[in-house]
């Protein structure tokens, strides 16, 4: 396999690299900017601002046509775009919903008007955008949704509850999903809205994570209300637009293995710099062997997505091979960190100032691993997903 990049994408980078040594936020680079998240509203205001930096200098939504404000980026300058800003750990973008699934998903299936009324705002961060699918009782199965519309003249009243809406809290817009009929086969009868979150029906309430961030919300509808123009394709076939935007979600967790790489890195260095009886840990067989494992597996990992992304350049569109990439990752990253969190022997569950590395890193990045096993489909999602659809294994009858 030729893993080199053309003179085209190697001028693409340096591009990008030039452009974020110019605007990354100061100190940024060197580990001494002073951005910290919050719950003042500071880190929000940080993270809209950044995404409007990154849209005036053309890197917003690079993939996106021309006429949209992107780039028409090719698949392998995609793959150099990540690998720079995971080389930065450039700041979150606040608007990734809107960016890679509501805009892709608006222009594939959405009405002109609808394009115009939304698009432009997706790409400036003017309005963030969040995603209204899991319910308490139909997470992973969304064909069992509860929440309801009912139609009344040109407006639909809504009713239900929302849970693990990432960025619901900052949000203006809500990808919706609402059944508005009741079928025998439950996947009909489901209507995709574009929710205004900024009404009296919308109530967000905060779910604090493990490692005390506030990225995920309940969202409680009580007599919310859609228009007809806020509808996305037909009424009653939302399934099939919830398939389209789906497949745009899981076409870029695969390039987590960026981030993989890069957290292998740094734990061999992390096991480096730490001491037992004056060695250094990486001279501990032990250790060693430990390292050569996860080496291993995260190289497979790495291999098995160019493998996956070779398909796709092939066939021009992704496949379920995205599942592969989404479940190795995410498993992985944290089994990598939970070994950083174990080099550090019992200094390992100490936490932010107390931490033996600056602002907790691992510690931080360990809790937050548990989730990436369960957003954009949990890992027993991901496991049938291959069986039924890679190895052709009959369907799991239990579902």
């Amino acid at each position: 396999m030729d893993f080199s990049f053309t003179t085209k994408e190697e001028e693409f980078r340096l591009e990008l690299r030039a452009w974020l040594e110019g605007n990354l936020p100061e100190g940024w680079l060197e580990g001494t900017s002073n951005v910290s998240k919050d719950e003042g509203g500071e880190y929000a205001v940080f993270l809209r601002n950044w995404q409007r930096k990154l849209y005036e200098g053309g890197w917003a939504a690079i993939a996106w046509p021309k006429k949209y404000g992107g780039r028409e980026a090719t698949l392998m300058e995609e793959i150099v775009y990540q690998q720079e800003m995971v080389r930065v750990k450039a700041p979150a973008l606040v608007n990734y919903v809107g960016i890679h699934m509501v805009g892709p998903t608006l222009m594939q299936i959405g009405t002109d008007e609808q394009k115009a009324k939304y698009i432009q705002k997706i790409l400036t961060g003017e309005e963030v955008w969040c995603q209204g699918y899991s319910e308490p009782n139909a997470g992973s199965d969304l064909s069992a949704i509860q929440t309801s519309a009912v139609k009344e003249g040109d407006r639909w009243i809504i009713n239900g509850q929302k849970v693990w809406t990432s960025f619901g809290h900052l949000a203006d817009r809500c990808f919706l999903l609402a059944r508005t009929n009741r079928f025998d086969k439950k996947h009909k009868g489901i209507t995709v809205f574009l929710l205004d979150m900024n009404q009296p029906g919308v109530e967000t309430r905060p779910i604090i994570q493990m490692d005390g961030q506030h990225d995920f919300n309940e969202v409680y509808l009580n007599d919310a209300i859609a228009y007809d123009a806020e509808i996305v394709g037909e009424v009653d076939e939302g399934w099939k637009v919830t398939i389209a935007l789906l497949m745009h979600e899981r076409t870029g967790i695969g390039a987590q293995v960026f981030t993989l790489e890069q957290q292998f890195n740094e734990l061999v260095a992390l096991a480096k710099e730490l001491k037992e009886d004056d060695e250094p840990l990486m001279d501990n067989p032990l250790v060693r062997h430990t390292m050569v494992d996860l080496y291993t597996r995260s190289r497979g990992s790495l291999l098995n997505y160019y493998r996956n992304l070779t398909k796709t350049l092939k066939n021009g569109h992704p496949g379920a091979e995205g599942s592969m990439d989404k479940l190795m990752v995410s498993e992985l990253t944290k089994v990598l960190l939970s070994q950083s969190i174990s080099l550090q022997g019992h200094k390992g569950i100490l936490w932010k100032e107390d931490a033996i590395t600056s602002n907790s890193y691992w510690q931080d990045n360990y809790l937050y691993s548990f989730g990436q096993t369960i957003g954009g489909g949990t890992s027993e999602i991901q496991k049938n997903t291959i069986g039924e659809r890679i190895l052709g294994l009959p369907k799991d009858m239990g579902r």
